[in-house]
C-alpha cells in the first residue's frame, strides 16, 4: 500500500486547541487512559478531518490506525467534548447585543439523512419524516446575525417537528428578553404567532 502526505485546511491552533480539550475531557473521565488507541492529537485530527472533508469513516479508521468501533466513538466522544464548549443562547444574544447587532434572523432546515427510521407511537407516522420537504432527516433551528452569518443552531428534533413547535421549545424562551432589550428577530411566515419581537 502506497502511503502519502496530506494536509488540512484547519490552522494548527484550532487542532491543538481541540486536541487540550481532548486530553483534559480523558483526564477527568478514563480510569485507564494508557489503554487508549490512540493519542488525543490523533482524536482531534480526526474529527477535524471528518467535520471538514467528510470522508468516508473507512477512509478515518485506515489513517488513524483504529477500529472502526473505536473510530466511531472516537468521533461521538470528541463532538460531545466541542460542543460542550459552546456558548449557550442566552450568551450568544448577550454578545450580539454588546456588538450592536440591530437584529437576528430565525429560520428551520432539515438536515437530511436516510439512516433514522421511528414511528409516532400516537399516530404511527414516521417521526423524522418531513412533509415539508418530503425527506427523512433532522429539523433544526438556525440562528443568525444581521448578516446572515450563523452564530447558534439548536439540539435536533425529528424532521416532522413543525418551525414553531422545535423554537418554542428551544429559542422563542431566549428571544423574548433579547426583543425586549432591543434585538428583535426576524422569520418566515412559518413563525406566525411567535410572540412579541419576532418579525415576519
Amino acid at each position: 500500500m502506497l502511503s502519502y502526505r496530506a494536509t488540512l485546511d484547519v490552522p494548527v491552533t484550532t487542532a491543538r486547541t481541540v486536541s487540550r480539550w481532548i486530553a483534559a475531557h480523558r483526564r477527568r473521565h478514563d480510569v485507564r487512559p494508557w489503554q487508549r488507541a490512540a493519542t488525543s492529537r490523533t482524536q482531534a485530527i480526526m474529527l477535524l478531518r471528518w467535520l471538514i472533508e467528510a470522508p468516508a469513516v473507512s477512509a478515518i479508521v485506515r489513517d488513524a490506525r483504529v477500529s472502526p468501533a473505536t473510530a466511531y466513538r472516537y468521533l461521538h466522544e470528541a463532538l460531545d467534548v466541542v460542543s460542550s464548549k459552546a456558548p449557550d443562547l442566552p450568551e450568544v444574544l448577550r454578545g450580539l447585543k454588546d456588538k450592536g447587532v440591530p437584529f437576528v434572523c430565525l429560520d428551520g432546515t432539515l438536515v437530511r439523512t436516510d439512516r433514522v427510521a421511528a414511528r409516532d407511537p400516537a399516530t404511527g407516522y414516521h417521526l423524522w419524516y418531513s412533509g415539508k420537504h418530503n425527506a427523512f432527516g433532522g429539523s433544526i433551528q438556525v440562528l443568525t446575525d444581521h448578516t446572515g452569518y450563523p452564530v447558534w443552531t439548536s439540539p435536533v428534533e425529528p424532521g416532522s417537528t413543525h418551525d414553531i413547535t422545535a423554537a418554542r421549545t428551544h429559542v422563542l424562551p431566549a428571544l423574548y428578553p433579547a426583543a425586549a432589550g432591543g434585538t428583535p428577530t426576524l422569520a418566515d411566515k412559518g413563525y406566525a404567532g411567535a410572540g412579541i419581537g419576532i418579525r415576519y
